[in-house]
């Protein structure tokens, strides 16, 4: 499923959605190669993806990570590996990476930010992502394989969404076979789905005979983003925000809850 859209208007520009989404565009344009340029794509995810063995100290020191004909990512201790938490949230491996978490992130990071405040939104959106990171690491802190992407980051914001609109109706893209349909489900029913998906593919990983069977997909970063996310929403919420924002939906949608 693929969300479109949902019946939540903002009561104000969300320029920082839309600034945080232009930075990880540029990041992936002009620090990436958009995803055609092989060896600044490999360098990147390499040199500031973050690297959980790198953090921990427990992966072999000189270990190397394949990321395409002739390109390894070897295991360091340099310093600037404490900012890859961060870094990080900026960049991604491929096509499909970017637009899926551009995509979440258009339809329910402006909602999220018109709740709190732009300052409030660009610390809880950090925050999360650190804390998406530092999940990523608790359960896997041995691995050498670089993880980026702004899934850990954007995982908070759908938890904070889950708090606050649950009932609100989102339009998805749904593939049936080879024909497409628009469907309208409560924001509740969307998020919950999506994040035990994200539990259902991350058990295997719990399990120490076969962590490979995760897919390489970080998980349980986006796991602990959204658990965060529902936790902190109510520290950086903006009520009054809110609740003129919940009277405005009301007058648009008065067949909606």
């Amino acid at each position: 499923m693929f969300p479109i859209s949902d019946d939540n208007p903002t009561l104000r520009t969300p320029v920082m959605t839309y600034g945080l989404l232009g930075v990880i565009i540029a990041a992936w344009a002009l620090v990436q190669g958009a995803g055609f340029n092989t060896v600044a794509l490999a360098s990147s995810v390499c040199n500031w993806g973050m690297v959980p063995g790198e953090l921990s100290g427990r992966a072999p020191l000189g270990f190397e990570v394949p990321l395409g004909d002739g390109l390894a990512c070897v295991v360091d201790r340099e310093p600037f590996n404490w900012l890859t938490p961060l870094t990080s949230m900026f960049l991604h491996g491929g096509w499909g990476h970017i637009l899926g978490n551009c995509l979440f992130f258009w339809v329910f990071g402006n909602n999220v930010e018109d709740s709190m405040g732009r300052a409030r939104f660009v610390v809880f959106y950090l925050v999360c992502g650190l804390v998406a990171a530092g999940a990523h690491v608790l359960v896997d802190p041995t691995s050498p394989v670089p993880t980026v992407g702004a899934s850990g980051a954007i995982s908070g914001v759908l938890g904070a969404y889950l708090v606050l609109y649950p009932r609100v109706r989102v339009k998805l893209l749904v593939p049936l076979f080879i024909f497409l349909t628009f469907i309208s489900l409560p924001a509740w029913v969307v998020l919950i789905y999506w994040f035990v998906l994200q539990v259902i593919t991350g058990l295997p990983q719990l399990m120490t005979l076969r962590p490979e069977v995760s897919g390489g997909v970080a998980v349980w970063a986006h796991i602990g983003g959204f658990v965060a996310g529902m936790v902190l929403i109510k520290l950086f919420e903006n009520r009054s925000y809110t609740d003129r924002r919940t009277s405005w939906r009301h007058r648009l949608h008065p067949d909606h809850p």
